[in-house]
């Protein structure tokens, strides 16, 4: 399986947004949608910060918006 796990950081640490993601889309207005094999689904305003594809990890921050 391909799916990773989505974090945000918050003051320079790591926290885990959702696990299993196996969609993250780009929406209008700097928003990101995401959703797991279980079906839950989020959408937030941020921007990727890093993407660690051997760790299957990516890393998100939130933007204003």
């Amino acid at each position: 399986m391909c799916e990773a796990s989505v974090y945000i950081e918050k003051e320079g640490k790591e926290e885990l947004l959702l696990d299993s993601v196996d969609v993250l889309e780009p929406q209008e207005g700097g928003k990101i949608y995401i959703r797991n094999l279980a079906g839950e689904q989020k959408t937030l305003t941020a921007r990727i910060k890093k993407i660690r594809l051997v760790e299957h990890k990516i890393i998100l921050e939130r933007t204003e918006g």
